[in-house]
């Protein structure tokens, strides 16, 4: 085989990857944060939740970017275990489009598609129809390079070794491994499908050997979902075990079925076309594992769970952990589909965790003080080390997830997320300085007046209704901002009654020194909370969502 032979090969599965990738993205930017609302409304009934996992499967081709993407609902806790066997499933019987559409030979009008596509891409302004470009483009291309891995692989026919390694490949087991690797390698089940119909067609690999690498390929598509589940929570896991069990469970039955009845003969017979063969396989092997494991799909849910049964998970130093966040999967083409309407939710969960427990430091820091207690002190440092952790990994988590987002309503509230977590942080830190006041107040005995007091009460009370205000469910609204600001600006007005109260208290010696400088230094972190508070509120508002 000659050199450009060879880089024909790889430019043409280039190509094909290339057109996956702007396919699922285009997907991605035109409906990625509508696909969660979708899904939750859809996946309860499990013919509902088949159909629609494979119509999205259909339209991305792509079951893993399906998959990974239950895995991060699952991890998120949006859906159940139960409901993601149906999206499983039907993933499994969208995958086989990209094989049918081969099979029906419109490659031919490849050129036409991906003009068109890119026509909208580069001259039409609405965004929107800029996405369905990006599709339209992302076929045309992934059609465009089939041809070129076609036309490069004519040549292998006349190639001793790689005819010789085609050969052993109609043993099932050396084909079921070959095409599990291979895919596993790519990990795309739809290009390794596309490759085999390539060389079936060239003549280079028989039918009856083709269907053992088939059937190999549908359990090598489950190394994307396992490795996006590396990290994540117990279900989250199971629900990429479910993926795996479905396609381990397909490839048994039809290896022996295959090996006992002539379906290879029939299919053969019935069907022109090696392309359409494979095609024709695919469609079988994937609707009958549906069709004949659907209605033990809570049963693979609960085999799923002995096989994983629940265990402590510890992440992160001292127990800390996130609860939420899934590992965002190393290449942009693996985390295309859905990832604005996972990374949203698990996001804000995470983000809920972490405003939570400066709510209760900020609650805890103003009671130390006004009791002069510091045995609530060794939590209080312990919830602000917690929430440094989270603010850690959350920004860790944002900047590499900005860096793949294509939806840009997805975009901008990751972003807003981001700035959220550090106002969040900055929240801590100041009811840590409150805390951190009663040491002072215990070591030195000092105490406040009977007004000072009075007046730390008043600032506890409003601190905390501006933080809980951040729960709300009508945040992101502009009446609900302009409520957020109207507490933020009184406890600017506060903090200047409050330092005027304490001069007059200063002249008529009725507070210590000590006193003063403590209080004059509540008074600042006070201040500062009800800011942060206020860019958290807008932050929300910009980005049209919620805590």
């Amino acid at each position: 085989m000659k050199l450009l032979e060879l880089l024909g090969v790889f430019g043409g599965l280039a190509l094909f990857l290339h057109g996956m990738q702007m396919m699922s993205s285009g997907l991605e930017a035109a409906a990625g944060g509508r696909m969660k609302a979708i899904l939750e409304k859809l996946t309860a009934n499990r013919f509902m939740g088949v159909l629609v996992g494979a119509l999205i499967t259909a339209a991305v081709q792509s079951s893993s970017a399906t998959t990974v993407m239950v895995v991060g609902f699952v991890n998120a806790g949006m859906m159940t275990l139960n409901q993601a066997v149906w999206l499983i499933m039907g993933a499994n019987v969208g995958t086989t489009v990209t094989g049918l559409l081969i099979a029906l030979d419109v490659g031919a009008l490849a050129p036409v598609i991906a003009f068109a596509g890119v026509f909208l891409m580069v001259f039409v302004k609405r965004a929107n129809l800029q996405h369905i470009g990006q599709i339209l483009a992302g076929l045309g291309i992934l059609f465009i390079g089939m041809d070129t891995m076609s036309a490069a692989m004519a040549p292998l026919r006349e190639f001793p070794v790689f005819v010789r390694l085609m050969s052993t490949l109609s043993n099932p087991l050396l084909g079921i491994l070959f095409g599990a690797a291979f895919t596993a390698l790519i990990q795309s089940s739809s290009a390794s499908v596309g490759i085999l119909q390539t060389l079936a067609a060239g003549g280079i690999i028989r039918f009856s050997g083709a269907v053992f690498v088939l059937f190999g390929q549908n359990i090598g598509t489950c190394i994307t979902a396992v490795l996006a589940a590396l990290g994540t929570g117990r279900n989250a896991k199971r629900a990429t075990c479910i993926h795996l069990l479905f396609n381990l469970i397909g490839t048994a039955i039809f290896t022996a079925a295959v090996l006992i009845f002539p379906i290879v003969p029939l299919i053969e017979a019935a069907i022109p076309g090696a392309r359409a063969e494979i095609a024709a396989m695919h469609v079988i092997f994937n609707l009958a594992t549906t069709v004949l494991l659907l209605p033990f799909g809570n049963g693979l849910a609960r085999l799923a769970c002995l096989l994983l049964p629940d265990r402590e998970e510890v992440q992160g130093p001292a127990g800390m952990r996130l609860a939420y966040l899934t590992p965002i999967p190393a290449s942009a083409k693996d985390a295309g589909l859905g990832v604005s309407a996972i990374v949203v939710d698990q996001l804000r969960n995470e983000l809920h965790r972490m405003l939570e427990m400066a709510r209760q430091n900020v609650d805890a820091g103003f009671k130390a003080v006004l009791d002069r207690d510091t045995a609530p002190l060794e939590r209080v440092e312990q919830r602000e080390e917690y929430i440094d952790f989270l603010n850690r990994e959350i920004s860790r988590y944002v900047s590499r997830l900005i860096a793949v987002e294509t939806n840009e309503q997805g975009s901008r509230t990751v972003s807003s997320f981001f700035t959220i977590a550090g106002n969040i942080e900055r929240i801590g830190d100041h009811a840590d300085n409150l805390a951190g006041y009663t040491r002072l107040l215990a070591e030195k005995d000092i105490r406040f007046s009977r007004y000072a007091q009075e007046e730390i009460r008043e600032m506890r009370d409003v601190t905390l209704r501006a933080v809980s205000a951040l729960f709300s469910g009508e945040a992101g609204s502009d009446g609900w901002l302009a409520q957020v600001a109207r507490l933020e600006q009184r406890i600017d007005d506060m903090t200047a009654d409050f330092r005027r109260a304490q001069l007059v208290r200063m002249r008529e010696g009725g507070c210590s020194d000590e006193a003063c400088i403590l209080f004059s230094e509540l008074l600042t972190d006070f201040e500062r909370m009800g800011d942060h508070v206020l860019n958290i509120a807008q932050e929300l508002t910009r980005a049209d969502a919620t805590l």
